[in-house]
């Protein structure tokens, strides 16, 4: 493995093909790196149309290959991902490894480490579709940073580039983050297919379109009212404490 560039254009390796992965390695390759390969998934003609060209190679490979491998695959796989890698050798010094599990902050990632790799973990605050449609939410969104001081700047630089808004969580409270996450997506997803099968028992055609603009109209008027004070991300005071 080469060091970066001076441009600061890096390799960047995808390991997950599934919703998340292939929009992050297309946010990062708008920014101006290159990506190097991305492994196989369930459904390589999505990932070849947000992809074009990528090569798909096996995990070690696309480690192999990277200056800055992006791990974006089930919370349960990751910590075995991790080890396994570190088991056969993969993971090599000075290396960027990320993952965007929200629960995980860098402490799963200590096989890594062990081998000099630099740990991040960058969470995308969106709800991803896998398609192109996704760069637009990153680009309205925010996203959860955590990694070792020295290399801070560095996480918060890579969620900029995905176009989102970072906020440093700290490693201990990466499980509370996550619950909060959890809490917004799936009470909002059961609410509204609640709201939407009463509709449809009603008769109401297209009950889904019916709610749309109730439903963000009001999640805009909540978020409104519940919104602290905006701060700067990027300053002293961004940091989520338990």
């Amino acid at each position: 493995m080469s060091g970066p560039g001076r441009d600061g254009r890096l390799g960047v390796g995808i390991i997950g093909a599934g919703k998340v992965g292939p929009v992050i390695g297309s946010a990062l390759a708008g920014a101006g790196h290159a990506l190097v390969g991305i492994t196989s998934g369930s459904d390589d003609d999505r990932v070849e149309a947000i992809l074009p060209g990528v090569p798909v190679l096996a995990a070690d490979e696309v480690v192999r290959r990277s200056e800055l491998v992006v791990i974006a695959v089930p919370h349960d796989e990751l910590a075995g991902l991790v080890a396994g890698l570190a088991e056969v050798g993969a993971w090599q010094p000075g290396q960027l490894v990320l993952h965007t599990d929200a629960a995980h902050g860098i402490a799963v990632l200590e096989p890594a480490l062990r081998s000099g790799a630099i740990p991040l973990a960058i969470h995308p605050a969106i709800s991803f579709t896998g398609t192109s449609i996704d760069l637009r939410a990153l680009s309205q969104g925010y996203a959860a940073v955590t990694a070792p001081g020295p290399v801070l700047p560095i996480a918060q630089a890579l969620a900029v580039e995905l176009g989102c808004e970072p906020v440093v969580v700290a490693d201990a409270d990466r499980p509370a983050y996550a619950e909060a996450i959890a809490t917004a997506t799936e009470f909002s997803r059961s609410i509204v297919r609640q709201a939407a099968g009463m509709l449809t028992r009603l008769g109401v055609e297209n009950a889904g379109g019916y709610l749309s603009a109730l439903v963000r109209s009001t999640v805009d008027q909540a978020l409104a009212e519940g919104a602290p004070p905006h701060r700067d991300p990027l300053g002293p005071d961004a940091t989520i404490d338990g």
